[in-house]
């Protein structure tokens, strides 16, 4: 259009910032160093694209319309009901999926929608515990799915350290749950979602996979999918390398006709009615342009191939800190997630401290619960390590050989002090933050 110019428009925002304001302007920048400067081993985040960054930063932003593509409240929909089409179409191809809703402001807000959509108050749901990997959102006790509903939860074997599928049936058969949640924010191993869907089955209980931490792997086929054995199926979009945000996907079971709230209709409608108006009003229509972007994105041959070296980066990552003593939780991984005991050497040592001196000396991870650990979470002796964004930037097993020397040389030199703290001596802290620098100029952000 004559006189007016997206690209002129948009070219220029960071400036307009620094511009505009400059504190904010430094702390972006601050955190954009402290990012290229430091060895990323969170498994619970990811990096997304600058196309990914640039529909975020965009005039959709600023666009307010409720409700669903051609439904809308607000008037001046069109473009984005395109965009939301878009982006759901190609959400149905990139899980093989046979209905997509991309509103969700996250995976929390996605899982609620689908709670609210199918339970009256005070049903029964049978989840996996938090301190056995679980997620929060799944009803742990201070949970808002633990406010207004009947939780009970499932948790791996006490040996094993893995689900027990048979124990869990049993759960089920005397607990009689009308939801079954199945998914994990730290569990190692594969998920067996048919056999959570015949379990479901047998109780009469509607299924909901949360595969927020696997959806990447699902998209390569790295991990099997739930779309064919859940009724619904949620992520979050940021895990698997996209924007902030949550998306419900379902397969042959999205138009199914089913009774909630009194009114009967297909699983789908109910999904959008607890949406808007349900849980939500106006969409962030910038995070559903970017989610079509990275959509996109995770159909390449590219994207797909990376997840199966995310996978082998993390089993090597866990068999070098077997070799080095380390009790790495079940043995191994299947996936991008390794846990680590770090008080299994020693038993003063916590998680909280060993996150505090490995980010130190610039290798950052989360600390984490140990299942059947009777220490509060900031005593546990628990580390989560994952490998998506040191594979995004280009590391290969070569490279975690190095990061595993390099932490287990970090938690050796460390001593603890009170119970969560730590000591470590200067020099050979400054030395491994020097070798994490020179590994980082190597492999620069993607």
């Amino acid at each position: 259009m004559e006189g007016f110019s997206s690209q002129g428009y948009h070219e220029g925002i960071f400036e307009s910032l620094k511009d505009s304001d400059g504190q904010v302007y430094k702390l972006i920048t601050a955190e954009y160093e402290r990012l290229s400067g430091t060895i990323q081993l969170l498994a619970a985040e990811n990096r997304c694209s600058r196309a990914v960054l640039a529909a975020l930063g965009s005039v959709l932003q600023n666009k307010t319309s409720e409700g669903f593509a051609g439904g809308r409240m607000h008037g001046g929909s069109g473009v984005v009901d395109e965009i939301e089409r878009l982006a759901v179409s190609r959400a149905k191809s990139v899980f093989g999926a046979g209905y997509a809703n991309v509103q969700p402001h996250s995976g929390t807000t996605a899982n609620q929608i689908v709670i609210n959509a199918l339970l009256e108050p005070g049903e029964k749901i049978l989840s996996m515990g938090v301190e056995c990997g679980g997620h929060y959102s799944h009803g742990s006790e201070d949970s808002l799915t633990r406010r207004f509903y009947n939780v009970r939860h499932y948790y791996v074997d006490r040996n094993s350290l893995v689900l027990d599928y048979d124990r869990i049936a049993e759960e089920s058969e005397k607990f009689g749950p009308r939801l079954i949640i199945c998914g994990a924010s730290a569990y190692s191993r594969a998920i067996d979602f048919e056999r959570f869907r015949r379990i479901a089955d047998d109780a009469g209980a509607y299924l909901l996979a949360d595969i927020s931490h696997l959806s990447a792997l699902v998209i390569a086929g790295a991990h099997a999918s739930p779309i064919g054995s859940a009724h619904v199926t949620t992520t979050s979009t940021y895990k698997p390398g996209g924007p902030r945000g949550g998306l419900i996907l379902m397969g042959k079971d999205f138009d199914r006709s089913v009774t909630a709230h009194g009114k009967s209709m297909p699983l789908w409608r109910h999904i959008e009615k607890a949406t808007f108006p349900g849980l939500q009003g106006t969409p962030y229509l910038n995070n559903i342009a970017a989610k079509a972007v990275f959509f996109r994105e995770a159909l390449s041959d590219e994207y797909r191939a990376r997840q199966f070296r995310v996978i082998e980066n993390a089993k090597r990552l866990a068999g070098d800190l077997i070799d080095a003593g380390y009790d790495v939780l079940t043995g191994g991984t299947d996936n991008h997630i390794v846990l680590v005991n770090v008080s299994s050497r020693r038993a003063d040592f916590s998680g909280a401290a060993a996150q505090r001196c490995l980010e130190r000396c610039g290798i950052v991870v989360d600390k984490c619960p140990l299942p059947y650990d009777e220490r509060s979470a900031g005593e546990t002796g628990g580390i989560r390590l994952g490998t998506p964004i040191v594979t995004r930037n280009g590391m290969g097993v070569d490279e975690i050989d190095e990061i595993s020397a390099m932490a287990d040389e970090v938690l050796r030199a460390a001593e603890p002090a009170g119970r969560s703290g730590y000591t470590i001596e200067a020099t050979p802290a400054e030395r491994i933050r020097a070798r994490v620098k020179e590994l980082c100029v190597k492999f620069p952000l993607r």
